[in-house]
């Protein structure tokens, strides 16, 4: 019997192996023949998508910016190799993805599941490019998802934005699952003697240090707690784009200072939350479900981050962290001075974060309602 053919479709390689690893493989293992799409494999990366059972396969793609001329290049390259390979169905995630894989989808009558991994800066409304951006996107979107077999969140907030704005039809069946999900197991939590009991408390940041996932803010509460010379240190790992050269000078300064350490872009972040206390995340962009909160979550620390869209569904307020009003300096100086205050709260709320991951966010969860929604909808 032959094995039915699912193209993933995704905009960066590394994608594949950070977040979607635990899925390519549970598909395997149900049988799929799995090949992945991606407009920038390299040596290592081809060599561990094919450790994992599944056939990398690289296309044209712009990831930033809408030009016309090469993003129909993009659709025709997909269309190619759905109808080369003869796909059965396509699963897409993030925005080009989802929607010249759609685009592309449609023209051969192929199924095609569109997973939406958060709306991000297009959909935040915080400058005149993001609502420009917003409203292409919007008519985009509409166009590719109205004839989707099925379209997946990672919250309710986005799902019912999408049927709110008439993007998603109201008889379009949708679902939510609870984001990218965590892999419990590689996340252990950590050992008893990893907890602070006292001294130094240690306050994370990691991830692409844009300004709207609130780096400054978080720079900037840094920066008043050094002045009161209070117990504390900030961490932040991950590196700015490169065109903000002012935020990359201003990480340089602060941590030259002594105010922050910053340990740039890292392969393999577990090192750095065993070895810190809080993670912080004070976005206000459009988040399915960060990641970087549940890879902390797993390990056991309490979460400071905003009531956005994404983020709220990881927090159980005073439980096993606080969520704080976005971009809004004085609440997060106040959370994290809780902890300052309370260092006995960081085990007992780490513990809470835990167990939340365990509950609701374990990748073999979201793999299995993934795994339903395809067969209900392939049959």
């Amino acid at each position: 019997m032959t094995k039915p053919r699912v193209l993933i479709i995704c905009s960066v390689s590394y994608s594949l192996l950070n977040f979607r690893k635990d899925f390519i493989e549970e598909l395997v293992r149900a049988g799929f023949d799995v090949w992945c799409a991606a407009p920038d494999f390299y040596e290592d990366s081809i060599e561990k998508v094919k450790a994992m059972g599944a056939t990398p396969i690289e296309f044209d793609l712009q990831r930033k910016g809408l030009n016309p001329v090469k993003d129909f290049k993009s659709v025709r390259a997909l269309k190619k190799i759905m109808k080369d390979i003869k796909i059965d169905f396509v699963f897409a995630y993030t925005i080009k993805p989802v929607i010249y894989g759609s685009f592309a989808a449609q023209q051969l009558n192929i199924k095609t599941f569109s997973l939406i991994t958060g709306l991000g800066f297009t959909f935040s409304g915080v400058s005149l490019k993001a609502r420009l951006l917003g409203q292409v996107s919007r008519l985009l979107y509409k166009l590719a998802l109205r004839k989707n077999n099925v379209a997946i969140f990672q919250n309710v907030d986005d799902q019912n934005l999408f049927l709110e704005q008439g993007i998603l039809p109201k008889n379009k069946e949708s679902f939510v699952v609870n984001g990218s999900g965590i892999n419990i197991d590689r996340f252990r939590i950590k050992n008893a003697d990893e907890f602070n009991t006292g001294g130094t408390v240690n306050f994370i940041i990691i991830g692409r240090l844009m300004v709207e996932k609130g780096i400054e803010l978080f720079l900037d509460t840094a920066l008043s707690v050094h002045k009161k010379n209070r117990n504390a240190k900030f961490h932040v790992v991950g590196s700015p784009p490169e065109d903000l050269t002012e935020l990359a000078s201003r990480l340089k300064k602060l941590h030259d200072n002594g105010v922050i350490i910053h340990h740039g872009t890292q392969t393999d972040v577990r090192p750095f939350l065993y070895n810190a206390d809080i993670f912080v995340l004070p976005t206000y962009y459009r988040e399915g479900v960060p990641r970087s909160i549940l890879e902390a979550l797993s390990v056991g620390m309490p979460i400071i981050t905003t009531r956005t869209p994404g983020c709220r569904e990881t927090v159980v307020e005073g439980k096993n962290g606080f969520l704080i009003p976005p971009k809004q300096l004085a609440p997060l100086q106040e959370a994290v001075n809780f902890f300052l205050d309370n260092p006995d709260k960081i085990e007992v709320m780490g513990r809470e974060s835990r167990k939340l991951a365990e509950q609701k966010f374990d990748v073999r969860l979201i793999n299995a309602d993934l795994l339903k929604i395809i067969n209900q909808n392939t049959a």
